[in-house]
């Protein structure tokens, strides 16, 4: 017997995005996304999203320091792949620029640095190069930049001599 998925009205639509984005934020392009996979139209689409926002319910200001704050913490991403994640999602540089000051550059140097750290101690090469380059490919990975993640790898290496063997 075939199941038929029943359209949902704008008015329906606004109710269970509003209750989406009271659980969590949202990025208006997802919010977007999910009208459209919902059947809801363009014109109607544009509605219901200037009402999230009237309402408070969507910022996307607020979803982006909720991002980064996630992801930099909970996910140990660097600046790099934070930033490519939210224009992946439409949010503006601007407002990325700006969700981005709040990492603490010592906050964001000390999470490196336990990053690589906690990755030396997996690497199976203790040759100083290859160790040093299996370590730099894992924290680009991460997102973080380049130049830093050579300095932090670098001073990684040269402070792991015999001491770190025990790790």
């Amino acid at each position: 017997m075939p199941v038929y998925k029943r359209q949902l009205t704008p008015e329906n639509a606004l109710a269970r995005c509003a209750a989406l984005c009271s659980r969590s934020e949202q990025a208006e392009y997802d919010i977007r996304t999910k009208l459209r996979g919902w059947g809801i139209g363009d014109a109607d689409s544009d509605k219901i999203v200037s009402r999230l926002v009237e309402g408070k319910y969507l910022d996307e200001e607020r979803y982006a320091r909720a991002f980064v704050r996630d992801k930099f913490r909970f996910g140990g991403w660097g600046r790099l792949k934070i930033a490519y994640a939210l224009r992946q999602k439409h949010v503006a540089a601007d407002v990325i620029d700006e969700a981005m000051n709040e990492i603490e550059p010592e906050d964001y140097e000390s999470s490196l640095e336990k990053l690589m750290q906690s990755k030396y101690r997996t690497v199976r090469s203790r040759e100083k190069m290859k160790a040093k380059a299996a370590l730099m490919r894992f924290a680009i990975q991460r997102g973080f930049e380049p130049d830093m993640v050579a300095r932090m790898a670098g001073r990684l290496i040269a402070d792991c001599d015999d001491s770190c063997e025990e790790m």
